[in-house]
């Protein structure tokens, strides 16, 4: 029977590394539990002197694995007779049985053996040999965090397909302050529950056209310089993953990022305001619902430079407004088709986004604050109040890529609730 999280009793590796913050695994796998799941431990060798293995063993009442050699001269007879060697075999076996293998603590070594495919411990050849998502949560000294080595392997993960919940910021076991702690368990129990959700296919998006706008737009002084903002574009992505992943079409109308294209998704790039605008209204027949989640440009110079301009004194740049491209939507749309914005504030986000809600038209506003520290712009992580006319649902902090499910899950029940309450009104018909 699926427990309350709708998951059912699914088995879910901890991969456990060497690291002070090891002893926080223990916390994780009791978190696990609490969910419903079936938890199983690795070690590496390395953490086996943080944390011994029998902690581990009690807790989740399995085996915890050490060494790819744990009994190598002591084989096992299976049902059939036949001989097998325990240890050759079990890393197969756990890789083919579980359904997500999160690593927390995961060390910058291991960061570096993953991303290289090094092979030589059981974690990492579990690693290899598994089909299932993979979620690692680092933990380490801030520079080690920081060395270009460790970021390009984080990167080359991230390509792959690795959800890296990125480490907080604070006082570290070294006595040094910075990026580096292992992130809040509660933030990798909620990111392990909802990959298991995806895994599970809910496609309660099948049939859905959902156009989706990403990045910040770019509009020209001179063919050197723009004007721009700060966003990265990593909120609109994941939505469009995340959207996909439920069954959607997505489109995905973005400005220029860092990102991959998320998988499954049509990408329509664009640079200027007035290229979105154009491209929403062109892709807006085909949609069931817009999300509008870029950052586009409120002005445009009026006059572009032919030339770089040169740096001879001050100089004055006329502005004017780019296009409203969420009031356009919301104006030419077909009935129907749901239509959401987004509002990143920094001071009074609500009473600003619910103005912005009646002065758009739209069915819900996504608003965040975007002065708290480090949530927002360029970063991983973010939190929200999904708004409509009446309500105001509160999302907290977690990965966008969470996040994302999150906002998705608001939208598909007040996108139900609308459509309920237009049947009733047809069945009802005018009243003499």
């Amino acid at each position: 029977m699926p427990d309350k999280n709708g998951i059912g009793p699914d088995k879910v590796t901890v991969g456990v590394c060497g690291g002070i913050a090891a002893y926080k695994a223990a916390e994780l796998v009791r978190a696990l539990q609490g969910k419903g799941l079936d938890v199983h431990v690795v070690m590496t060798r390395s953490a086996e002197q943080f944390i011994t293995h029998l902690t581990f063993a009690s807790l989740t009442g399995h085996k915890v694995h050490t060494s790819l050699w744990e009994n190598p001269a002591n084989p096992a007879t299976g049902d059939d007779g036949a001989v097998r060697s325990v240890g050759f075999i079990e890393h197969i076996a756990e890789a083919q049985s579980t359904k997500v293998l999160v690593v927390a603590p995961a060390t910058a070594n291991a960061l570096a053996r993953f991303a290289n495919g090094l092979a030589d411990d059981f974690l990492s050849t579990l690693y290899l040999a598994t089909t299932a998502p993979v979620i690692v949560a680092p933990a380490m000294n801030v520079n080690m965090w920081n060395h270009p080595a460790t970021r390009a392997n984080v990167a080359k993960l991230r390509e792959r397909g690795v959800q890296v919940i990125e480490p907080d910021a604070g006082y570290l076991a070294c006595g040094m302050v910075g990026s580096g702690r292992l992130a809040d368990i509660a933030t990798i129990a909620d990111a392990v529950v909802t990959t298991l959700k995806q895994s599970f296919a809910v496609r309660d998006l099948a049939g859905e056209t959902i156009l989706i706008t990403a990045g910040g737009t770019r509009e020209p002084i001179d063919p050197v310089r723009f004007l721009g903002n700060r966003s990265s574009g990593k909120m609109g992505y994941a939505l469009a993953e995340a959207a996909a992943q439920r069954g959607a079409r997505v489109l995905l109308v973005s400005a220029p990022t860092a990102l991959a294209v998320p998988p499954g998704c049509e990408f329509v790039p664009i640079i200027e305001a007035a290229e979105m605008q154009q491209a929403v209204l062109a892709h807006l027949p085909e949609a069931t619902m817009v999300i509008a989640a870029a950052a586009v440009a409120d002005f445009r110079p009026s006059h572009v430079a032919a030339q770089k301009i040169k740096r001879k004194g001050p100089i004055t740049l006329t502005l004017e407004p780019t296009e409203d491209i969420v009031r356009a939507a919301v104006a030419q749309r077909a009935p129907g088709t749901f239509v959401i914005a987004f509002a990143a504030e920094t001071e009074d986000a609500l009473h600003n986004a619910r103005a912005k809600l009646l002065r758009k038209g739209v069915d819900a506003i996504v608003v965040n604050d975007v002065s708290l520290p480090g949530l927002g712009f360029d970063s991983d992580r973010n939190a929200a109040i999904f708004l409509t006319e009446s309500s105001a649902v509160d999302l907290p902090e977690s990965p966008k890529q969470v996040l994302a499910h999150r906002i998705l899950d608001e939208a598909v029940q007040q996108k139900r609730e609308q459509k309920a309450v237009r049947w009733q009104t047809l069945a009802c018909g005018p009243k003499d």
